[in-house]
C-alpha cells in the first residue's frame, strides 16, 4: 500500500491512527513488533518491504537553485518524502528501522546543492564495487544521525542481532582499506552516511554498515538518542583527542555558536573535562541557555556588535583586540588557550588572533565561508597551531557515545519534527533559527517513546538532559 505526500500532512494531526494509514503493511507489522517489545527471533521473521518512506533530493533537479543566493535556496522545494526501493543487503551491513533521525548541516547542504550536487559521490561509490553501485541512484536518501532497531543482519555481521536497538554513527569507510586502520578518519575511501552515501537515515528504513552501529543509550527516548551521533563525536574529537586540540583541566575555550549543534556539546565536554567555556551566542534567550548548562561566561556577539570585517576584502584588527579584551574579562585576564572554530570566513581571523601564544584554534567546518583569512605574524610569530577536523573515527564515536550512555553528556535536543516536515526544519537550521539539534520522527509515533531506563533517567535528572528544550 503507497502513500502520497499530501496524506501525511493530514494524518500528522490525526495521532497513531493516521500516521498508520499512511505506512505500508509491512512497515506496520514492525512498528507493532517494536511497541510490543517483540524478541530478536520475532523480528528477524518479519518481512523487509519492498520500498519505505524516505525524505531524499532529485538528481534532475539539482540544477533548481542555479542563480539564487545560498541564503534564498529553500529546502521545502528540493527534499522530497515518498516511497524509495528497498536496496539489497550487503553481507557487513543491517537494515534498520529508522524511529528518529535528526538534522545536520550537511543535510542542508544536500538540500541547496552546495558547494555541489552529492550525486557525483554516489556516481564515484558506483565505480568502487559491485555494492557501491547501489547508491547512484537518482534520488538521494539523506540525513546522517539515527535511532533505531536492528531488522536484519547481513551474513558476515557477527555482534549485532535483529532487535538490538541502536544509534549509528556516520563514519563510513571500508575495512579493508589500509589508509584507515590508524585513524580511520584519514581513509581514502571514507566518506559520511547520509550525505557522501545513499540510504540515510531520514527514512523510516535504512541501510547501515555494522561497523556504524552504537548502543543507544538506554534512558533517552528516539528522538533524543537521534540528534547525539554525528554533532556529539565531531566535538569530541575536536576537543578531548589526541587528534584535536587535546584539551586538558584548566583550559579556557573559546565556543563559536555555543548553543548550537556543535558547539552545545562543546560547552559539555569542555565543563566535564574541567576547563572554562567562554561561550559565544547571538542573543540573550541563547544566553540564558548556557547558563542553565553551568557556562558563565558568554558573549552575546550582536549586543557586542563586532565588526571583523570593514568591508568585503579587509578585516578591522582593532575589533580583533575589543573582542580579545572581553574575552580576558571572562577568562581571569588570559587569552583562551583553544578557539572551536567552524564559522569559517566571517570569524577565522579574530579566532586566531584571540587563541594564546603557543595556543590552538581547531576548525571543523566553514559554515559562514571556505575562504578564510588572517593575518600570519599572529599565528606564526606567536607560536599558535591550527588542526583541521572532520566527524571522528570508531574510537572517538564510541567514547562520546559512552558518556552520552553513562549521563556525563546530554542531548541537544530541542525541537521535534515529524518526517514530512523536514524540509521546514532544514530551513530551521539553514537560517540559524534553531538552538540545539532538531529532531526528527521517523517510524516513531510520537515523542518520549523508546526509554528503558526510567530510573537511571531519573538519577540524571529531566531538567539535565532536557536543558535545551527549557
Amino acid at each position: 500500500m503507497g502513500w502520497a505526500r499530501g496524506d501525511v500532512t493530514a494524518a500528522v494531526g490525526l495521532g497513531a491512527a493516521g500516521y498508520r494509514s499512511v505506512m505500508s503493511r509491512a512497515m506496520e507489522q514492525i512498528l507493532d513488533a517494536i511497541q510490543s517489545g517483540a524478541s530478536g527471533d520475532d523480528i528477524a521473521n518479519l518481512p523487509i518491504p519492498e520500498s519505505y518512506r524516505a525524505a531524499f533530493v532529485k538528481r534532475d533537479e539539482a540544477a533548481m537553485f542555479e542563480g539564487i543566493e545560498s541564503w534564498d535556496k529553500d529546502p521545502r522545494k528540493s527534499l522530497h518524502v515518498d516511497e524509495v526501493a528497498t536496496p539489497e543487503l550487503a553481507p557487513d551491513e543491517v537494515y534498520i528501522a529508522v524511529m528518529a533521525s535528526s538534522i545536520n548541516f550537511n543535510t542542508v547542504w544536500t538540500s541547496i546543492f552546495e558547494p555541489l550536487p552529492t550525486f557525483g559521490f554516489l556516481d564515484r561509490m558506483a565505480r568502487e564495487s559491485e555494492y557501491g553501485a547501489r547508491h547512484a541512484r537518482d534520488e538521494h536518501v539523506v540525513g546522517s544521525d539515527a535511532s533505531g532497531v536492528v531488522l536484519r543482519v547481513g551474513a558476515a555481521v557477527r555482534n549485532w542481532k535483529p532487535g538490538d536497538r541502536v544509534t549509528v554513527q556516520c563514519n563510513y569507510v571500508d575495512d579493508q582499506d589500509p589508509s584507515g586502520h590508524n585513524d580511520s578518519m584519514l581513509a581514502a575511501s571514507q566518506k559520511i552516511w547520509g550525505f557522501e552515501t545513499n540510504f540515510g537515515a531520514l527514512a523510516d528504513l535504512s541501510v547501515v554498515k555494522a561497523n556504524q552501529l552504537m548502543p543507544k543509550p538506554t534512558h533517552l527516548s528516539w528522538e533524543e538518542a537521534a540528534v547525539n551521533g554525528l554533532c556529539s563525536a565531531t566535538s569530541y574529537r575536536m576537543l578531548v583527542s589526541d587528534n584535536g586540540a587535546r584539551m586538558k583541566q584548566g583550559d579556557g575555550v573559546l565556543i563559536w555558536g555555543a548553543t548550537g549543534g556543535i558547539g552545545g556539546y562543546a560547552v559539555q565536554y569542555v565543563l566535564n573535562g574541567g576547563g572554562t567555556p567562554i561561550g559565544v551566542v547571538s542573543s540573550p534567550e541563547r544566553a540564558e541557555i548556557l547558563n542553565r548548562m553551568g557556562c558563565e561566561a558568554v558573549i552575546d556577539r550582536k549586543a557586542a556588535d563586532y565588526q571583523f570585517w570593514a568591508d568585503e576584502h579587509t578585516q578591522d584588527e582593532s575589533e580583533w583586540r575589543r573582542f580579545g579584551k572581553d574575552i580576558r574579562n571572562l577568562n581571569n585576564g588570559e587569552d583562551v588557550d583553544i578557539v572551536f572554530e567552524h564559522p569559517g570566513r566571517s570569524t577565522m581571523g579574530a579566532s586566531v588572533f584571540a587563541a594564546k601564544r603557543g595556543g590552538t584554534i581547531v576548525t571543523c567546518a566553514a559554515t559562514s565561508g571556505y575562504m578564510v583569512e588572517f593575518d600570519n605574524r599572529h599565528f606564526w610569530m606567536k607560536l599558535k597551531q591550527l588542526v583541521s577536523s572532520h566527524f571522528a573515527n570508531y574510537a572517538e564515536s564510541w567514547a562520546a557515545n559512552k558518556l552520552l550512555c553513562v549521563g556525563k553528556i546530554q542531548p541537544l535536543l530541542t525541537d521535534t519534527y515529524t518526517l514530512d516536515q523536514v524540509g521546514a526544519a532544514s530551513l530551521a537550521v539553514h537560517h540559524n533559527k534553531a538552538e540545539g539539534k532538531l529532531g526528527v520522527l521517523c517510524l516513531a509515533p510520537g515523542e518520549g517513546q523508546g526509554i528503558d531506563d526510567p530510573e537511571r533517567r531519573a538519577e540524571i535528572g529531566e531538567d539535565k538532559i532536557t536543558v535545551f528544550r527549557g
